[in-house]
């Protein structure tokens, strides 16, 4: 695949940039289940990725009040210039564990340190999974210890920690590009796991959402952080499967300089070619979250247009985007465009009723079919819309006709069988809470 005739797709996700090593094993850290759908046997449930050198770090994370206790500690991290490794384990959460929930992802980073002979402040700690439950420490060493030896920069070793931060997740979510950046030739790959609990919102202090992002660029560590944030706004700041902010979200990317390029150190050509190759990246990854959200059955583009101002033109994506009723009607393909106007009236958003568009589109058609326009219903018929808004994926444009602010969101529908996965079950206990 290319992006532009500048991105090349290319295989080994984290692991395809020069210098970055990952591996991954099973050590039974989930010890009770997470409801319905969750439980995948003998699957790798802990990983390591380490950069043969310091590498540039940024961070996003998390802003729910209650985060988990590897967010407080990653953020810190994260806010340092250069780091070298991640651990991160799925099953656990380590969120709502109190002090010993800080105690356990610090000694995680200690554990990892030791095993990989870096400094423990070169070390972050991640974690997915229950929440409320004490991290079984015994089961992250073994694990740590085991996996240490199998580190390796290959493809296969990407696909093995892309598996192993999966929990309801169906299927790995990964991906690489190779661009040209000067003389040099620069790689970023990324992995990432999401499928419910799927609404982040993040800041540089910022089922769950979790990506891991590498480059070999050599970029000054305080571009690094800004190009992730603006990444990060355009990709997974613009997602939502359930309209769940998870305790546990977190992006973090490493850059270790080995393209061999001479270091970007100002917003000129270089970064730009840069934050471009970075924000398909994230917003590939951020795509295959929303398609892979639990129990859905559509991908919605959702398209603002013409809000008084970028905060109105957010406020009112995300509560058409997080209705409830309209979510449930995309699950039946019904281009009900009067839940879309009733959202639209309770958001935050100024909104004239006679001034709103409602229109239906193919995916990446310039052709859109206008169920409501300048506050009238039209006279497309329901069948013409509902061959659009019944398909697996659709756009969904609404203009407020008010200013020159828009807003993107991609989210989904609401199925049954999200329900069924979530709502737990009375007659088996360990199914419950969490």
């Amino acid at each position: 695949m290319s992006h532009g005739r500048i991105f090349n797709k290319i295989e080994g996700s984290i692991c395809a940039p020069r210098g970055f090593k990952a591996a991954a094993v099973f050590c039974d850290i989930k010890r009770l289940g997470t409801g319905k759908g969750s439980e995948k046997g003998r699957k790798q449930d802990l990983a390591l990725i380490v950069s043969n050198g310091p590498a540039a770090v940024a961070g996003m994370f998390t802003t729910n009040q209650v985060c988990a206790a590897p967010v407080k500690l990653s953020a810190q991290r994260a806010a340092q210039h250069f780091a070298r490794g991640i651990v991160v384990n799925s099953g656990n959460a380590n969120a709502c564990t109190g002090h010993q929930g800080l105690r356990d992802a610090k000694r995680m980073a200690e554990m990892a340190a030791g095993a990989l002979h870096l400094k423990v402040s070169d070390v972050l700690v991640c974690s997915t999974g229950r929440i409320g439950v004490p991290m079984p420490m015994k089961n992250v060493e073994r694990g740590i210890r085991a996996c240490t030896p199998l580190l390796a920069r290959s493809a296969r070793n990407g696909r093995q920690a892309a598996k192993a931060i999966m929990t309801t997740d169906t299927r790995r979510k990964e991906i690489a590009v190779e661009f040209r950046i000067g003389k040099a030739t620069a790689r970023i790959g990324g992995i990432c796991k999401g499928a419910g609990m799927i609404q982040p919102g993040m800041a540089t202090m910022h089922a769950t959402m979790l990506a891991f992002i590498t480059s070999d660029i050599a970029i000054e560590p305080s571009l690094l952080k800004r190009a992730l944030r603006i990444a990060a706004g355009q990709s997974f700041n613009r997602i939502t499967v359930d309209g769940d902010m998870s305790t546990n979200d977190s992006v973090i990317m490493l850059a270790n300089g080995l393209a061999g390029n001479p270091t970007i150190r100002s917003r000129d050509l270089r970064f730009q070619i840069f934050q471009t190759a970075l924000n398909l990246i994230c917003l590939e990854l951020a795509k295959m979250i929303v398609r892979d959200g639990e129990g859905v059955s559509r991908f919605i583009t959702l398209h603002v247009h013409a809000a008084r101002n970028a905060s109105d033109a957010e406020a009112a994506a995300r509560a058409i985007a997080n209705s409830s009723l309209v979510k449930a009607s995309w699950c039946g393909g019904d281009p009900n465009w009067g839940r879309i106007l009733c959202a639209l009236g309770y958001s935050k958003a100024k909104v004239d009723e006679s001034l709103v568009d409602v229109g239906y589109a193919k995916p990446g058609s310039r052709e859109i079919l206008f169920a409501f326009r300048r506050g009238r219903p039209t006279n497309v018929a329901l069948k013409t819309l509902y061959r659009i808004s019944a398909a697996p994926e659709f756009e969904l444009h609404v203009n407020l006709h008010l200013g020159g602010a828009n807003f993107t969101m991609y989210a989904t529908d609401l199925t049954e069988d999200y329900v069924a996965l979530n709502k737990g079950d009375v007659s088996d206990p360990a199914s419950l809470g969490g």
